[in-house]
């Protein structure tokens, strides 16, 4: 009987290491594609249900009332059933990808393959983790900075403590931080933080702290990047968006030489965008998946091939500001940037020292299809934080990862000032405001992010149909009653406004009405209590073009120089056996809604698009397959798109 028992023991062992993850991608989700964004289907209900209150208000305000889209329909029950009743175990559920990830051998996998509503069975790919690349306890004397302790440094160079000083500290914003785990209730700087909630997707529980089965060091890094943001203990370690609200996702497992599964990544973008995030932060890399000819490659990090990325994408889509590590490859062969820091919208942070020079190891751009990368700069040498399994050590240590804290921590305090703003306008705003946005480049990007040149930066507010320029001005010696905005049409003749004051710090002007899309130049003047005379910006102008939210000074394109053309589509006639796919450009002065209809000849909407678009050009492709996951017919369609407020109609002929 025992030696019985040990068989069994040795073949289930077995049967469990025989198997490996996959992605199962379903072709639709169990219902007709014209019936299931009606507002009053069952499905779209559901979708609704299973967000929260604060996502579905994040979500209107970035999306508009059409905030819920196919992705977020749920997965169809019948479908999972099947899969279960196969002997399958389900680990994530990943409704944005209409698919789950699972545990299979062969056989499975043969079985799964031959179901009639399973799209494709993909590897789950595995990621490098960004660990630390120094851990030195030694690294600075200790001196205590305006009650900061060591951690003066690292904030001090993205102008934090001055911020924090005006009292602007992360209050009503949440973050989602996704990483190894965090030993939070344990240590002094972070067991009195605000964390809403917390989840393993490793071993599906809400433990993120070591337990059972963790390696010794699980919760080291996660507990580091928590303390870096949302840290606070008086004169010695303070973060710099201490008073934020906070999802932690425990994501990576390093027992197996700190690798990340992809499945887990996304599994946790969709809880926390769920959960109400405003905004999010990782520390992530390109893949090492072992199985040769299956790992990505330099030329995957294009913005839309990987699935970290992709998730990152959608999640911004929904109003979400993301950011994530650039990468610590600069000393390696790889030398560029990594997953998901290639996506067209995610911010990806270098790292810097504390003179502002660039890390060797910091990752360079530009991404694959060569757009500047990485976006941003923050300290990432010597940066000090919390040490996990103790209850007040801390270290130091250095990496993108530990400067992507940082910056997403300025987001935080932007956001936490300016409630209104958009993701896009928090994106924008941080590049516009960067040291280096007059020569972004592939080093540094747009430069070192500044909290106080954030914050200072203009922005734009609707209401009720009136635009608002909100403006908070630091200098302490203002005299309130001489600040002005300046506003012209023409570049030329300007026409003089005064402000309300609707906050501390914070000036408004409401903007008077002009014919959608006019171009609008501004600046502001005030003198300050000894009577000198200040003009901001000092030689150019602010710009906007009516109906849009994004201020520019450095960056974007006036309205009147892009051409809003959209191409017509190519190859025509497009046969998917011979051709990858059919492809449309557009010119776009970015962070603008793209909306595309593929309608078949019976006036039946095939695929939807819906996506935000970059500066410049911009592609989008179709590889024939429908929203349903099924190859469409041979025959006539039309490409309905949408963009810039203006409607583009495009005729496609396909064949088989």
């Amino acid at each position: 009987m025992i030696h019985k028992i040990i068989l069994l023991a040795v073949l289930f062992t077995f049967n469990l290491l025989s198997q490996e993850k996959y992605f199962i991608y379903f072709k639709d989700k169990g219902i007709k594609p014209e019936s299931t964004l009606s507002k009053s289907s069952l499905i779209y209900k559901q979708a609704v249900d299973q967000l929260s209150e604060r996502a579905v208000e994040r979500r209107i305000k970035n999306m508009g009332d059409e905030f819920i889209t196919y992705e977020d329909l749920p997965l169809d029950d019948n479908y999972l059933t099947v899969i279960k009743d196969l002997g399958i175990e389900i680990i994530h559920k990943l409704k944005w990808f209409n698919s789950v990830s699972v545990r299979m051998n062969g056989s499975q996998i043969e079985q799964v393959k031959s179901l009639s509503f399973v799209y494709k069975v993909v590897p789950v790919k595995s990621l490098k983790f960004q660990k630390s690349l120094v851990d030195d306890l030694n690294l600075y004397k200790y001196n205590s900075f305006n009650n900061y302790g060591p951690s003066f440094t690292q904030l001090d160079l993205s102008d934090i403590p001055l911020v924090h000083s005006k009292g602007i500290t992360g209050d009503d914003v949440v973050i989602g931080l996704l990483d190894t785990g965090y030993d939070w209730q344990r240590h002094i700087s972070l067991n009195t933080r605000n964390v809403l909630a917390e989840y393993d997707f490793v071993f599906n529980d809400t433990i993120t702290a070591n337990q059972t089965g963790d390696h010794p060091s699980q919760h080291d890094h996660g507990t580091l990047i928590f303390s870096i943001i949302g840290g606070y203990h008086d004169s010695t370690m303070i973060g710099a968006a201490f008073n934020s609200s906070y999802l932690l996702a425990k994501t990576e497992d390093i027992r197996s030489e700190t690798r990340i599964e992809e499945d887990n990544y996304a599994a946790a973008l969709i809880w926390t965008e769920g959960q109400g995030v405003d905004i999010t932060s990782s520390s992530l890399g390109y893949s090492i998946f072992d199985t040769p000819g299956e790992s990505y490659t330099y030329n995957d990090m294009d913005g839309k091939t990987t699935i970290v990325t992709k998730a990152a994408e959608l999640a911004f889509m929904r109003g979400v500001a993301t950011f994530t590590s650039a990468g610590n490859e600069g000393n390696t062969p790889w030398f560029y940037i990594t997953a998901p820091a290639d996506g067209k919208n995610t911010i990806g942070v270098g790292a810097v020292n504390s003179s502002n020079q660039l890390a060797g190891f910091s990752s360079r751009g530009p991404s694959s299809d060569g757009r500047i990368k990485p976006e941003v700069v923050a300290m990432g040498v010597g940066v000090y934080g919390a040490s996990a399994s103790t209850n007040n050590g801390y270290r130091f240590a250095s990496g993108t990862s530990t400067s992507a804290p940082i910056a997403s921590g300025v987001a935080a305090l932007l956001l936490s000032i300016h409630r209104h703003l958009k993701n896009t306008q928090i994106r924008s705003i941080l590049l516009e405001s960067a040291d280096n946005s007059l020569n972004p480049n592939n080093e540094i990007g747009y430069g070192l992010v500044s909290a106080k040149s954030a914050i200072e930066f203009p922005n734009l507010e609707f209401i009720n149909n009136d635009y608002f320029i909100r403006k908070i001005f630091f200098q302490e010696n203002i005299n309130p009653n001489t600040v002005k905005m300046h506003y012209s049409i023409d570049g030329i003749n300007f026409t003089e406004a005064s402000p309300t004051v609707d906050r501390i710090f914070r000036f408004s002007f409401e903007v008077p009405f002009f014919p959608q899309g006019q171009n609008v130049e501004f600046y502001f003047s005030y003198s300050d209590s000894a009577g000198i005379n200040y003009r901001e910006p000092s030689a150019k102008n602010y710009k906007f073009a009516y109906g849009a939210l994004e201020i520019s000074l450095n960056l974007a394109l006036p309205s009147d120089q892009v051409d809003y053309v959209v191409s017509n589509p190519f190859p025509n006639p497009f046969i998917p056996a011979a051709h990858k796919s059919v492809r449309m450009n557009f010119v776009s002065e970015g962070n603008e809604i793209f909306k595309m209809a593929i309608i078949d000849g019976s006036g039946q909407r095939v695929k939807q698009y819906n996506e935000i678009t970059s500066p410049g050009i911009n592609v989008v492709e179709w590889d024939g397959y429908s929203d349903k996951g099924n190859i469409c017919a041979s025959g006539v369609y039309f490409l309905l798109v949408q963009l810039n407020g203006k409607e583009y109609g495009r005729k496609l002929i396909l064949l088989k």
